[in-house]
């Protein structure tokens, strides 16, 4: 049995062909493995997922709202540049990571079109820089007229129309977000009406996922992983249904490993929970004690990665790794645009 600490008890082998390159239609027709407490693995349709429910469970969902953060244009020189944004800091300024950086000097400027610029700032930890944009009108409305989704660097190609809308959830809501909550991304409005008429309440929490959430685990021991800090938010309504199920011993579903980490974030502050609005950089691996959670719905995850190490917390590592076996075999579409497992 390898130790739980160690980083290569998180790594498998995945053939190419079964990184999903596009999503599914309809949303909801993505397969779903079902991963039972008792061990047993269930073949599903995501459509199906009403049946794993319970009447009285709390479904929570991670609202972010994923923008166009890639900005591709032209140093003053004419060659091609790219400004990736991560997160706003305050009015125009933001933290990005630029390329090819050596050449981007502190006072650079990158045109992306003759109504938005990038001026490049100061460079700051972890290889990100600082950087103002220069623009006219709105600056959401400039981003949404020239940047590109931000598709994760497992998708081999460029990002066209279809993704702007896809790589979004319905109920996204709260913008800030480079990656999507790819968890999701199945659910239909159907599916909703669906669950609702079961009598299941839905709560939102918002975290913005950022760029580290792909980021693999480098320390051969992961206790040594620092994880990237993200911004996650429970309003009082949130609050108040959290809170509401703990007193009558109903399970909570966290649709999504971002909704797990805001969930059981906010818990080390103490139960019952209280509206909250902070900084995480909460790094769950083996012997973590779940406050909240009672299942998850999440996607396949990339080797090596603190997501595997979250739901291998959860639910075991020798169990996560032997559904993984089995979807590999069973020809599964793993990562962001991929299907999907219930975990309870």
């Amino acid at each position: 049995m390898q130790n739980e600490f160690d980083l290569s008890a998180f790594d498998y082998r995945l053939p190419p062909n079964r990184i999903a390159q596009r999503a599914v239609e309809p949303r909801d027709s993505s397969r779903l493995l079902a991963i039972r407490s008792s061990g047993e693995l269930v073949d599903m349709v995501f459509s199906e997922l009403p049946k794993l429910l319970r009447p009285d469970d709390l479904l929570v969902v991670n609202d972010t709202r994923v923008f166009p953060a890639r900005l591709i244009g032209s140093r003053a020189s004419g060659g091609v540049a790219e400004v990736f944004l991560l997160e706003r800091i305050e009015g125009d300024e933001w933290t990005a990571l630029v390329r090819p950086g050596r050449r981007l000097k502190p006072g650079s400027i990158v045109e992306i079109s003759p109504e938005l610029s990038v001026e490049v700032g100061d460079l700051l930890p972890e290889g990100c820089r600082r950087i103002r944009i220069l623009h006219n009108g709105d600056i959401w409305d400039e981003l949404e007229r020239f940047g590109r989704t931000p598709l994760p660097l497992y998708i081999d190609r460029p990002a066209d129309t279809e993704d702007k809308n896809r790589y979004q959830t319905i109920y996204s809501r709260e913008r800030g977000a480079v990656a999507a909550p790819t968890a999701g991304l199945h659910f239909t409005e159907r599916l909703f009406e669906e669950i609702r008429m079961r009598g299941i309440e839905i709560a939102s929490v918002t975290l913005h996922v950022g760029w580290g959430t792909f980021s693999s685990i480098e320390a051969e021991d992961i206790r040594q992983h620092s994880m990237h800090s993200e911004f996650y938010e429970i309003n009082r309504t949130t609050a108040e249904l959290i809170n509401s199920a703990i007193e009558a011993g109903r399970r909570i579903v966290a649709v999504g490993t971002t909704t797990v980490r805001a969930l059981e974030s906010a818990a080390q502050n103490g139960l019952p929970l209280s509206p909250i609005s902070e900084r995480t950089n909460l790094f769950i691996y083996h012997g973590f004690s779940f406050k909240l959670v009672g299942a998850i719905i999440t996607n396949f995850h990339l080797p090596k990665s603190s997501l595997l190490v979250m739901i291998s917390a959860f639910a075991g590592r020798e169990k996560i790794m032997r559904a993984y076996e089995h979807a590999i075999v069973e020809g599964y579409r793993f990562y962001s645009y991929g299907d999907a497992c219930f975990i309870e």
